[in-house]
C-alpha cells in the first residue's frame, strides 16, 4: 500500500527563532519519496515555515486519513503558551505572547493520529526549546499517543543567540539519501550517533507503539447488539484496527456499529462521563466525518464537549476546546438547511461557554444561523 510522508519545518520569522528549521528541507527533498515513507510508492507533502496553525492541521488531518503507513518529519521549536502552559510548535508568526493562537498545539498531533492503526504511524522530530519548555519536557516528556512511534531529539536551550542547525534531522536525511530506509529504530540510532556528541544534553526520544493488550487482560464482557459483530470476540486485541479496516474498506456502517458497541460496554463498565465513554464518542464523531455525514459528526462533537464540561473539565481545557472547534468546523460544512438550523442553537450555546482560540467564533456562528433563517423566511 502506498505510504505518505509529511514534512513540517516551522520556526518564527522574528528574533525568537531558535532553529533554522527550513535549512534541512533541501536535504530531505533529495531523498526519494519511497525512502521517506518506507514504502515502495509514496506521496510527500511539504510545509515550509507555515503561518497558520489551521493550515498545518488541515495537512495533518489529510495525511492521517490517507491509507497506508504515515511518517511525519517535524523540525522546529516548542514553547509553552502563557495561559495554560501547554506545549506548542512555534509557527512563522508565533511570539511568546501569542503562542496560544499562533502556535500549533502538540496535543493536536495525538488527536489527529489516534485512529490510525497501531504501528502504521511514525513521528520523527528535531525540536529545540527555551528554558521554560525544556524544564516542562523534562518533567513531562512528549508522547504521540497510543499506537504512534515517536523518535528524535529535543535540544536544550542554546547558549548562542544565532539559530541552531537541525543536526539530528540532517544526519537522518543523509542516511536516507542512499535510497535505503533501514528500520526506524536503526535509522534513529544512526542519526543520533552522527549528530550528537558524547556530552550532549539532548533528550533522545525512542517510543515504540504500545503493544495491543492481550485478550487475557480483559474481563468477560456481555455480547454486543444482535446482528452486530461482537467487538470483544471478532477483534480481541485491537478494536481500533478493526474499525480502521472497516473504514478503509468502505464499510462505514460496520465501523460505526463496532464503535457504538464499545461505547456501550464502556458505559456499563465505567459509567457516563468517564474517559472511556468519551473516547468512544469521539471515535463515533470521527467515523461520521469519514462517512461523509458532517451533521451527525457535528452533533456527536457537541455531545462530547457537553460531556466533558459536565464532567468538570474547564471550558478552556484543550480537550473541550478541540471538541467545540470540531463541532463548529463540521457545522460549517453542513449544507442541508434544516440540519444547519437544528444544530445551530446548540453550537451557539456551546460557543458562549467555549469560544476557543480563534477570535469571533460566536459571532460567526450567529451570523451563519441568521442567514439560514433569513433564507427560510424569504
Amino acid at each position: 500500500m502506498p505510504g505518505t510522508a509529511l514534512l513540517i519545518a516551522a520556526a518564527p520569522v522574528s528574533k525568537s527563532r531558535l532553529v533554522d528549521a527550513a535549512s534541512v528541507l533541501p536535504v530531505l527533498a533529495a531523498v526519494s519519496p519511497a525512502a521517506l515513507a518506507g514504502t515502495d510508492t509514496a506521496s510527500v507533502v511539504e510545509l515550509a515555515d507555515p503561518l497558520d496553525p489551521q493550515t498545518v492541521l488541515t495537512r495533518l488531518r489529510a495525511a492521517a486519513m490517507a491509507p497506508g503507513p504515515l511518517t511525519v518529519y517535524l523540525i522546529g521549536q516548542v514553547h509553552l503558551d502563557r495561559r495554560q502552559r501547554h506545549v506548542h510548535v512555534a509557527l512563522a508568526r508565533a511570539t511568546s505572547a501569542t503562542m496560544r493562537y499562533t502556535g500549533f498545539p502538540w496535543h493536536w498531533f495525538t488527536q489527529e493520529l489516534r485512529l490510525r492503526p497501531a504501528g502504521a504511524t511514525t513521528l520523527i522530530v528535531d525540536l529545540h526549546t527555551d528554558p521554560e519548555s525544556w524544564q516542562a519536557l523534562n518533567e513531562q516528556p512528549l508522547d504521540a499517543g497510543p499506537g504512534v512511534a515517536l523518535y528524535g531529539r529535543i535540544a536544550p536551550p542554546a547558549r548562542r543567540r544565532t539559530p541552531a542547525a537541525p543536526a539530528y534531522m540532517k544526519a537522518l536525511a543523509t542516511v536516507l539519501r542512499s535510497g535505503h530506509r533501514p528500520p526506524v529504530p536503526q535509522l534513529h540510532q544512526q542519526a543520533v550517533a552522527q549528530s550528537l556528541g558524547d556530552d550532549a544534553q539532548d533528550l533522545v526520544l525512542a517510543l515504540d507503539p504500545h503493544a495491543p493488550p492481550s485478550a487475557a487482560q480483559h474481563p468477560p464482557r456481555p455480547a454486543g447488539p444482535p446482528g452486530v459483530p461482537d467487538p470483544h470476540t471478532d477483534p480481541p486485541t485491537d478494536p481500533h484496527a478493526a474499525i480502521t479496516a472497516a473504514v478503509e474498506a468502505g464499510r462505514h456502517g460496520e465501523a460505526a456499529a463496532l464503535a457504538a458497541s464499545w461505547e456501550q460496554t464502556a458505559l456499563r463498565t465505567h459509567g457516563p462521563g468517564s474517559n472511556e465513554v468519551i473516547h468512544w464518542m469521539e471515535v463515533r464523531a470521527d467515523l461520521a466525518r469519514f462517512a461523509g455525514d458532517p451533521a451527525r459528526s457535528c452533533e456527536t462533537w457537541l455531545a462530547v464537549a457537553t460531556a466533558r464540561l459536565t464532567a468538570g473539565q474547564a471550558p478552556d481545557s484543550p480537550e473541550v476546546e478541540a471538541a467545540a472547534d470540531r463541532a463548529h468546523h463540521l457545522w460549517d460544512r453542513v449544507r442541508d438547511p434544516e440540519a444547519v438550523r437544528a444544530l445551530g442553537p446548540d453550537l451557539i450555546r456551546l460557543r458562549r461557554r467555549v469560544p476557543g482560540r480563534r477570535r469571533g467564533t460566536l459571532t460567526l456562528a450567529q451570523r451563519r444561523l441568521e442567514q439560514f433563517h433569513t433564507q427560510r423566511v424569504g
